[in-house]
């Protein structure tokens, strides 16, 4: 008789109701003084392109690990890639741009 695959307790899980894009990975709802945000963490392997990030105006290289983050209200071509300390301190400076 084969083996039947059972869910567990254990695994990762997420809100059946809500339509979602399945490129999008698993990303997190974080809430901050500047809104509601999907933040979704990228690792160092996944990191295959270069970025610029919006904190801090610096390139962030492939191979550096860092985050995507979006308005929870907005649409996923507005995300950008932060620097994860970048990201944490965004509350305390304002956002630069490149010229």
């Amino acid at each position: 008789m084969p083996r039947r695959n059972k869910p567990t307790s254990r695994s990762r899980s997420f809100d059946r109701d809500e339509p979602r894009d399945p490129s999008l990975g698993f990303e997190e709802r974080e809430t901050g003084a500047d809104g509601e945000w999907l933040v979704r963490p990228i690792s160092g392997q996944a990191a295959t392109k270069t970025y610029r990030c919006p904190g801090c105006d610096h390139e962030i290289p492939p191979g550096v690990p860092h985050v995507v983050a979006w308005s929870a209200d907005g649409r996923v071509e507005e995300r950008r890639h932060w620097h994860r300390p970048c990201w944490n301190s965004r509350g305390q400076r304002r956002i630069t741009r490149r010229r």
